[in-house]
């Protein structure tokens, strides 16, 4: 029996690149809709989580995350995990990929494989809203689809934003949010907001939005009047609509309708830009199945590499 393979973070990510990532993840919906499935286990005040997702044609994967709040005072990492990703015709083991490199390249990929189909094509000026780990993803992902880009960020604590402009070269610190909204061309939000940071009224005709941070039922980070004015997408329709606060929230209080959520990835057709002047904005809901497909993608690359 062969050895199943490990891929740890920095070797597997060595390998991969953003577009071929998003063109994946392209690929991906073209196959039947994922069954997905989430369970909880609870030892107060640690959570082990485990996301599951099976594509016919693609196969299975179970990403697994054990949460230790009490590990940063033992200097280790609060969140662990694994991917273990299993072949589509007799259910074997094929793979286990670490946690954090898929987290990182669904996450960003998610959101690429959006601008990449809604975004103008000529967007120089990128804004990040928030400053965390996400959002430095983001810059690498959005530097590889719009190489001529300037990168702006902006945090509601000054320091972390310095401390994401001394990591990446050639980004600038927004102090004024709406004047940093104002002159964006592409703007992706990854922050745990649970009240809209980002007013509708400040966007301008040809913006792209890609909103990441908002995961909970009780988190949003644009008004109804952002939502109201765009031509609405989401990653997933099974993952956002009775979940997110992004999405729930309008519909339950009618500010926007479901037929105003145009499509989902399973109908990439569909996100096509319409005119330079219209305003766009993705809600990124991630899932089991957008793990499964990166999954099988850093797999790919990893034996074509041996």
């Amino acid at each position: 029996m062969s050895q199943i393979p490990f891929i740890p973070f920095d070797a597997g990510e060595k390998l991969l690149d953003w577009i071929a990532l998003t063109d994946a993840l392209a690929a991906g919906h073209s196959l039947p809709r994922a069954e997905i499935g989430d369970t909880f286990l609870y030892r107060d005040p640690d959570t082990l989580l485990s996301r599951a997702a099976w594509i016919d044609g693609m196969g299975m994967a179970v990403k697994s995350a054990t949460v230790f709040p009490g590990n940063a005072a033992k200097g280790k990492p609060n969140i662990n995990g694994g991917v273990s990703l299993y072949a589509d015709d007799d259910g074997v083991l094929e793979a286990i990929i670490d946690f954090h490199l898929v987290t990182k390249w669904k996450t960003a990929g998610d959101s690429l494989l959006a601008a990449r189909r809604l975004a103008r094509p000529d967007a120089t000026n990128i804004l990040l809203i928030g400053a965390g780990t996400v959002a430095q993803s983001l810059h690498d992902a959005y530097s590889a689809a719009f190489p001529a880009a300037r990168f702006t960020v902006w945090s509601r604590t000054r320091t972390s934003a310095e401390a994401l402009a001394a990591r990446l070269p050639h980004i600038t610190i927004a102090d004024d949010l709406e004047q940093a909204v104002r002159a964006a061309h592409i703007i992706g939000t990854a922050t745990m907001s649970t009240s809209p940071i980002i007013k509708g009224a400040w966007l301008q005709p040809g913006t792209h939005l890609d909103l990441i941070g908002a995961y909970r039922p009780d988190m949003r980070e644009v008004d109804d009047i952002a939502l109201q004015r765009a031509r609405l997408f989401v990653d997933s329709f099974d993952t956002t609509l009775g979940h997110i606060g992004e999405i729930k929230t309008p519909l339950e209080t009618g500010a926007i309708s479901r037929d105003h959520i145009i499509a989902d990835y399973y109908d990439l057709p569909a996100f096509k830009r319409q005119s330079d002047d219209e305003i766009t904005i993705c809600k990124n809901g991630g899932g089991a199945h957008l793990d499964l497909m990166t999954s099988r993608y850093i797999l790919s690359q990893w034996q074509a590499a041996k």
